[in-house]
């Protein structure tokens, strides 16, 4: 963990810590008055350290005991239950509360809390045209490869920030949500090495979470469960575009759609379609074997595929981000075994460590921007349609006014209505922008009808 502060007594020179980070822990301490530290070594313990210690010994003591604490946490490969995990949680957000917001969603149906994690450089709050992603982990219990490579994502981002240009201009652009296990119920019950099976798949009360959605091709019967109707809630609180939901039992990238109107297994293609094959080959192409599409007894074309065409789901919650949420979302199936042993976690964190940083970086395809009134006011609801795209739910502009749609390069004809107003129809080109951390930027300013202001 680098650059640790502490509020000390008056009369105790503010210390600096040059870095202090996992497996090479090296402590530099420098402090007045009559603390004398020589060296200091790190995770085993102090060593090597010479005190003179005077009237302030009391502060001395105390202080030594808050570096032992901040600097002995050290994020390992094994399986986090509840506890560990939210005081990893709680540690990050002592430690990083510049670029930090650790907030819940919701409990589950036992009563834990879904704990989320938002990193970016305005974490408490939404700005305009800083776009919002996210990750979701562990929504079936007996998958947790996602809960634990989500957390040494966290881990990465906020040690490398200010050290790693690309990172900390990755965190600077945008706003990184990431909720490690939305079914953490599910998890306390699952067993570690069993690769197959549904023990622990489910909630508490024996839902399956990704069933438990609002379907866009029919309606579902069950009622919505605590961890869903937190999450849906979650999703129409912050205006997220980019999303992945992080699975196990196989190694692909699935996009929209889930479901059909065929009742069978068969491509659903969604009016994104492009952009949908585009991100998933993003992940896949960056992955170590993913692209190869022949893992885990299974065949799919570089390492991709529909979600409905290879097996067809009702209440799913990827459909459900998209036509509802306006939010591009992909399920990433990340192993073979859904509960792999922790010894492979190195290597799965290894694998998966690139791809998972390229893809929330893909928010930054396409456009975004705001729609305003002539007094540059901006529109709320007004809809963003682009020519030859009908979503099943217009893409809307938030209370804002602003909007963001993922295109891959090429020219588009947008037309933008809200009521009251005379639509515009505006042709636009789109670049690759990813390397210059923004979509393209296109405000549009709509007239107000001769109807409406009379």
């Amino acid at each position: 963990m680098a650059h640790i502060r502490s509020s000390l007594p008056d009369g105790l020179d503010p210390l600096q810590f040059t870095y202090c980070r996992h497996k090479s822990m090296t402590l530099a301490l420098h402090l007045s008055l009559d603390i004398w530290i020589t060296k200091a070594c790190f995770p085993c313990g102090l060593a090597f350290m010479r005190l003179r210690l005077g009237g302030y010994w009391m502060y001395t003591v105390c202080f030594l005991l808050f570096v032992l604490h901040q600097c002995s946490y050290t994020l390992d490969f094994k399986y986090h239950h509840t506890n560990s995990l939210e005081a990893y949680l709680q540690d990050l957000q002592t430690n990083y509360s510049s670029i930090t917001h650790v907030y819940s969603i919701g409990q589950s149906v036992e009563g834990r809390e879904l704990l989320a994690v938002a990193i970016g450089k305005y974490p408490r709050e939404h700005r305009i045209g800083i776009p919002e992603v996210k990750y979701v982990g562990n929504i079936h219990g007996n998958e947790p490869l996602g809960r634990e490579l989500l957390l040494h994502l966290i881990d990465y981002l906020v040690t490398s920030y200010g050290h790693d240009k690309n990172i900390t201009r990755l965190i600077g652009s945008m706003r990184i949500h990431i909720l490690p296990s939305m079914n953490p119920d599910g998890f306390e019950t699952s067993i570690v090495g069993k690769c197959t099976g549904t023990h622990g798949r489910y909630n508490s009360n024996k839902v399956d979470l990704n069933r438990n959605f609002p379907d866009a091709f029919g309606q579902t019967t069950a009622s919505l469960e605590p961890e869903t109707e937190a999450v849906i809630q979650w999703i129409h609180s912050e205006p997220f575009v980019l999303s992945a939901s992080i699975h196990g039992g196989a190694i692909v990238a699935a996009y929209p759609y889930d479901n059909n109107n065929l009742g069978s297994n068969n491509y659903s293609r969604s009016p994104d379609d492009d952009v949908f094959k585009y991100l998933a080959k993003m992940y896949s192409f960056h992955h170590k074997t993913m692209y190869k599409g022949n893992l885990c007894k299974m065949k799919f074309l570089n390492g991709v595929t529909n979600g409905a065409k290879w097996y067809r789901i009702s209440g799913g919650m990827q459909d459900y981000n998209y036509v509802w949420g306006q939010c591009y979302e992909l399920t990433i199936e990340l192993s073979c075994c859904k509960y792999p042993p922790a010894a492979q976690l190195p290597n799965l964190w290894e694998e998966n460590k690139i791809p998972l940083i390229v893809f929330i970086q893909q928010v930054h395809l396409g456009l975004k921007g705001r729609v305003l009134d002539d007094k540059g006011n901006p529109i709320s609801k007004a809809i963003v349609n682009i020519f030859g795209r009908s979503n099943l739910i217009p893409f809307q502009t938030n209370s804002q006014g602003e909007y963001y749609r993922l295109l891959i390069p090429g020219e588009y004809v947008l037309k933008i209505e809200a009521e009251g107003f005379d639509p515009l129809d505006k042709t636009v080109d789109v670049f690759d922008n990813i390397n210059l951390y923004s979509a393209a930027v296109y405000d549009f300013v709509l007239q107000r009808s001769n109807s409406s202001s009379t």
